[in-house]
């Protein structure tokens, strides 16, 4: 019997950024009908070749083939919308518009000069029908659940004629019903012969939904097979290029096990919960102590970070520093409890760009910068040098404008900023994101230095180099802690833990209510 061409086949794409090699030589087949996991650590690979399939990035050298023909050309986004569409973590939907409205959004017909509304939202009906859709196409997409969302979006996309569909994280912001309806919904498409491309760092739900996967590590295909046929311990060993022999003989403890060895408490945290990122946590850090709060998308460590920045205000629960107890989702009480902040990106939440480096630098000193509320330049400038000498800028002077820094160093200004008034608390979100691996090593050993200095900090990331540097690394899933390491874990177990595979020993999956685990056990 004849087997049907490929809804989807890429061989040996090619794609560099640069002196960025983003895709190596890779490939992916994807088969009518089939769920196919996508997966890999950040930076694997896998948006760029997204990215790729989906025509908005052409590719340096491979093929692309669907259902047996070849990709649309470069540019041409009406005939790549009739093959593939990618329903993305973020919602595309146009919130204030109707189900109709965004289902046909410029797509009048020929010769058409008004909108017919009763008739638009008759073909929505017919649409959505077709796809076993139950949404009011007459209701906002604002009022619609999460799920319900992602069932208008795909069902346009199907209404172009495409027959494979990418799913990028689709649930993160859904809850474990939404789930439930969005696996159903998705294997009542696969029977009429969708095909599916999902990519998610929960693992967990590659064995519950998909029936083939695919995985990348360092812009390379490292191997494709059946679910069924591969255990979750040689998925996370795929991933991270670990194996058992190289493993650490550590274990994952209890989340209720003793602390580790430190000073005195500086930061608290009692019952903190945030509704619909993170549920209760408890958890403290103690002077000379870095914490790591690691987990993958969607876990609540981002979430976490926020709160305790003051960016955003808890649901429930209290934070305290040196046994002072800080107002929640608010920034300035935040900086005077003797909290400092790296956000997780430096261009939208870190830098004014059109700003000098001493500028960007001082902003949370700059009631000590003059008298009676002034900022005096030559005082600017003094505090801004000492900065750029402790942490090595590479820059011009104080003067330079920001922007024309390269990205390790606006990051350094960042650190810079957060470090000035001297916080007993440093909290950092991802704070190596797009740097070079020198940069990267020292912003690692400022943090490191900082709670050396007696002070306190916490990493929040799931970049496994980030947290290398931490004394103790609290694991989030889907908002909860479910395991406690101390320095030593291996990276296989680490990234199993974030995947929600369950392959750490010891693991905890019960409530996070205690991120104040200690040490890990060695065993024999």
């Amino acid at each position: 019997m004849h087997e049907p061409p490929a809804a989807v086949h890429a061989q040996g794409v090619v794609k560099r950024f640069g002196p960025t090699l983003a895709l190596d030589d890779v490939g992916l087949t994807v088969r009518p009908g089939e769920s196919h996991a996508l997966v890999g650590r950040n930076g694997a690979g896998k948006s760029t070749l997204v990215s790729v399939l989906t025509g908005l990035h052409r590719p340096d050298a491979g093929t692309v083939t669907f259902e047996g023909g070849p990709a649309p050309a470069y540019g041409d986004m009406a005939a790549w919308q009739s093959k593939v569409a990618c329903v993305y973590q973020k919602s595309m939907v146009v919130p204030e518009l109707t189900v109709a409205e965004n289902l046909f959004l410029n797509r009048f017909e020929p010769g058409e000069r008004y909108i017919r509304w009763s008739r638009l939202r008759h073909k929505a009906r017919e649409l959505l029908a077709s796809y076993g859709v139950e949404v009011d196409p007459g209701a906002r997409a604002k009022d619609l659940a999460v799920e319900q969302r992602q069932f208008v979006e795909i069902a346009k996309a199907l209404s172009f004629g495409a027959k494979l569909i990418i799913l990028d994280e689709p649930t993160a912001q859904l809850d474990a019903r939404g789930i439930q309806r969005l696996y159903a919904k998705l294997r009542e498409l696969q029977a009429q012969g969708v095909a599916f491309l999902y990519i998610s760092h929960h693992l967990q739900e590659v064995y519950d939904l998909c029936t083939a996967v695919t995985v990348y590590r360092d812009a390379r295909h490292v191997l494709t097979a059946q679910v069924a046929e591969l255990s979750k311990a040689d998925l996370v060993e795929a991933m991270t290029g670990e194996g058992t022999g190289g493993a650490s003989s550590w274990h994952a403890v209890s989340v209720h096990g003793s602390e580790p060895g430190a000073g005195e408490t500086v930061l608290s945290v009692q019952g903190l919960a945030l509704q619909g990122e993170f549920d209760a946590i408890d958890l403290s850090v103690r002077s000379g102590e870095v914490l790591g709060l690691a987990g993958a998308t969607a876990s609540g460590n981002t979430a976490l970070g926020e709160v305790l920045a003051g960016m955003r205000r808890p649901t429930s629960g209290s934070v305290h520093v040196a046994g002072r107890e800080v107002r929640t989702g608010s920034v300035p009480h935040a900086l005077d409890a003797g909290i400092g902040y790296i956000p997780e990106d430096r261009h939208r939440q870190g830098l004014v760009p059109g700003r000098s480096v001493a500028e960007n630098a001082t902003l949370t000193v700059a009631d000590q910068l003059g008298p009676w509320g002034t900022v005096l330049p030559s005082r600017t400038r003094e505090f801004a040098g000492g900065m750029i000498a402790s942490l090595d800028i590479k820059t011009r002077g104080p003067e330079q404008l920001v922007s024309g820094l390269s990205g390790g160093n606006q990051q350094k200004v960042v650190v810079a900023r957060a470090l000035a008034r001297d916080p007993k608390v440093l909290v950092a979100l991802r704070p190596t994101a797009g740097v070079d691996i020198k940069s990267k090593d020292s912003l690692l050993g400022v943090v490191r230095r900082v709670a050396d200095e007696g002070s306190a900090a916490v990493i929040v990331s799931d970049e496994l180099d980030d947290l290398r540097v931490c004394d103790r690394v609290l694991v989030l899933f889907h908002g909860r802690v479910v395991a406690s390491y101390g320095s030593g874990w291996g990276d296989r177990e680490l990234v199993a833990a974030m995947e929600g595979v369950g392959e750490s020993p010891g693991a905890s999956g019960t409530s996070g209510t205690s991120g104040t685990s200690g040490n890990k056990e060695q065993t024999s």
